[in-house]
This record gives structure tokens, sequence and C-alpha cells, in this order.
């Protein structure tokens, strides 16, 4: 079992050999999955499209296509997550942990969502893990669905476009960049998992405080 769990990660994780043999159909497959379904949130998001990328500016993989067809996954994949949590609802807090399911992931993003409001459905596709539990805290939270999708739109297209476009580049102006490649993946990773150190850091760092009760009229509000 542990032997065939190390070489499922390991497959995964050679993220030049996933854009080497599926090309554009399995980074859109990859991307719909880590999105849509919540046994996703492990697969490598960033680091798959800024490789993808790279393959392009060889010329070894259709920029446009890639362009379009992986945010249009990116799109539908965050519109499964976000109806799945609108159909379940306060149910998915009640669900027992699994192998493949932590409603630790659930409650970062849930937190992640009361920070940010609205912008949360952008600023999640660049943060791992809460990007995958973000839709579904945003469909269980009832927002409103015109709201989110045009939110969805412009954060997948974004994503996808800053990751993917940030590789192009990289493979156009830097000569023999596939022999540095793993250099490359290691600080998209490390980047990708920064905000995630840095809320961790904030937390331990910050003294605890009474929460302070609104005054009376007075309502906050998110964007």
């Amino acid at each position: 079992m542990l032997e065939s769990l190390k070489q499922l990660f390991h497959f995964l994780y050679d993220v030049q050999g996933l854009v080497q043999r599926g090309g554009t159909l399995l980074v859109c497959v990859i991307v719909f999955v880590e999105t849509g379904f919540f046994v996703g949130f492990f697969l490598p998001g960033d680091s798959l499209l800024v490789t993808a990328g790279i393959f392009a500016a060889a010329g070894y993989l259709p920029l446009g296509w890639l362009l379009v067809l992986v945010s249009l996954c990116a799109i539908v994949g965050d519109q499964l997550g976000y109806w799945i949590g609108r159909q379940a609802g306060q149910a998915l807090y009640r669900r027992p942990d699994s192998l493949l399911f932590k409603k630790r992931h659930l409650e970062r993003a849930h937190r992640f969502y009361e920070n940010y409001g609205g912008k949360t459905v952008i600023l999640a596709r660049f943060v791992p893990i809460v990007r995958t539990f973000c839709p579904p805290v945003a469909g269980a939270a009832q927002m409103k669905y015109s709201r989110y999708l045009a939110y969805d739109i412009f954060g997948g297209f974004f994503w996808v476009g800053s990751m993917v476009l940030g590789g192009y580049f990289l493979g156009s102006v830097v000569p023999n960049i596939g022999q540095r490649i793993h250099w490359v993946i290691a600080v998209v990773v490390f980047l990708s998992l920064l905000p995630a150190i840095i809320g961790s850091l904030r937390l331990k760092l910050q003294k605890p405080r009474k929460a302070v009760a609104p005054l009376p009229g007075v309502q906050t509000e998110q964007d």
C-alpha cells in the first residue's frame, strides 16, 4: 500500500513527465480534478501550469489552446465544487475525516473566505489546498451565484494565464531552461506555499486578543 502511494505521488509530482506524456489534455484533466473534487487538493496545479508554459515556449504545446482549454477546465471544476457545497451545505462540516478528505482543509478555506469575502474566489486560485476547498465553502455559504460566477471566470483566466504565460516567458528568455526546470518548479512550489507559511507565522506571533463586539447598528461589510 505504502509503496503504491509512493509511486503515485512520484508520478503526479513529476510534472515535466506529466506534460511530456499527456500534453494539454492531461493538464486540463489535472486542473479540473484539483479544482472540482476534494480529492484533488494534493495535485500540482501551479508547477504544472508553469511547466506547461515552458513546454509551449519550446513548441511542444499550442499556447493558445493551452490557455483557453485549461482556463475553461479550471472554471468548470470550480463550478462543480460550488454546487457540491450548495447542495451538501453544512453536512460537509460534519463529514468525518478520511484518507483523501480532511475537515481542517475545509475550515482553512472557510477562514480564508471570511477574511477576504468575495475576493477569495480570485485569491484562492493562487493558494494550494484553499483553491480546492474554496468553491464548496462559497456554495455552502450560499454566495450569490451570479457574483460567484463573475469572480470565478476572472480568477480562472487570471490564474491560468499568469502561470502559463510566466512559464512561457521563462522558456523564451532563459537559454536551456529545460535543464534547470527542477529549480523553476521548486521556486514555484515555494512561492505558492508562501502565503500559508506567512499566515501560520502571523498566528503564532499574534498575542491572543479578546473579540470586540460590534457596536449596535453597525455592520461590517466584505467585498
